[in-house]
């Protein structure tokens, strides 16, 4: 039995136009039109200055006065995620981040065999008696309409940042960062939970006038978390990865750097982070611990 191929047609003129604008290959020039490349600029030539204002996704600007806030009257946040790699990597910006910004933080990561994934109202309870009154979900909460207003019925502010699909109606809460929401225009909807946490540390590193490498830095942990996350690498998700990337050669971080001496790789590049470095994390319950080693 003969194989029969069969060959995409290109339309010929947008080829040609392409690989002029650009400067690229016919075969490339193919290949971003089979990719359905909408920004090809930001795909071939995005760097760091290519990343968009954070203040421009719905509620940033909620969320940042109420960070603010629990900053000046010395309150405990509690930041709540999710035991994936791409939870795993949001808590350990935020924590970080909020860390170095003089916060009183702690953190929540559930039980996935006992509690699910998500948040819940037990959970919600415990926090509380440990003395938070405000939390920042990362990786999760857009669903939770239920575990909000439980949150607010017992004295606990929330702010969710997600990334998952929204239903036809999200938390009444403080804010509720997600590019997804139906009534955000802010024109990038693919990040994995890590990007979006990333753009609040960006907004919170603006408001404050600090420079740009206090939020730069960790674009290592960002790009894994990304990474692993398999969302699409285009756009800003793309810059956030192939910078990272290149901070992982070199990372300051000790458990990345411990992760790194026990793995058997040839290079760094998204193959060697997706099935080497994503299951090591996902295998282990308290790995944070060792992402959030200064």
């Amino acid at each position: 039995m003969s194989k029969v191929w069969n060959i995409k047609k290109y339309d010929e003129k947008k080829v040609e136009e392409i690989m002029n604008k650009y400067n690229v290959s016919k075969i490339l020039a193919k290949l971003l039109i089979s990719r359905e490349i909408e920004d090809i600029d930001m795909y071939l030539n995005g760097n760091i200055d290519s990343l968009r204002d954070p203040f421009l996704i719905k509620d940033m600007e909620k969320l940042v006065k109420r960070v603010k806030k629990a900053l000046d009257k010395k309150e405990k946040i509690c930041i709540y995620g999710d035991y994936d790699v791409d939870g795993i990597t949001s808590i350990t910006i935020m924590y970080k981040f909020l860390e170095k910004l003089g916060a009183d933080v702690s953190y929540y990561l559930p039980d996935r065999l006992v509690e699910g994934y998500g948040v819940n109202k037990e959970a919600l309870y415990k926090i509380k008696e440990e003395g938070a009154t405000f939390v920042i979900t990362v990786d999760c909460g857009i669903t939770a309409i239920e575990e909000v207003e439980y949150a607010k019925s017992i004295g606990l502010d929330i702010c969710i940042t997600d990334h998952h699909e929204c239903g036809e109606e999200i938390p009444d809460c403080i804010g509720v960062i997600n590019p997804k929401r139906k009534d955000d225009t802010f024109p990038f909807k693919m990040y994995a939970g890590v990007g979006v946490a990333f753009k609040v540390i960006t907004a919170l590193s603006k408001e404050f006038n600090l420079d740009k490498e206090e939020y730069l830095k960790y674009l290592d942990i960002v790009a894994i978390g990304t990474i692993s996350d398999i969302v699409p690498l285009v756009d800003e998700n793309r810059i956030i990865s192939k910078f990272g990337l290149e901070m992982i050669k070199n990372t300051k971080n000790v458990g990345l750097k411990a992760l790194l001496k026990v793995i058997n790789y040839k290079e760094i590049d998204s193959t060697m982070v997706s099935f080497l470095i994503a299951p090591r994390i996902n295998a282990c319950r308290k790995t944070w611990k060792s992402f959030s080693c200064s």
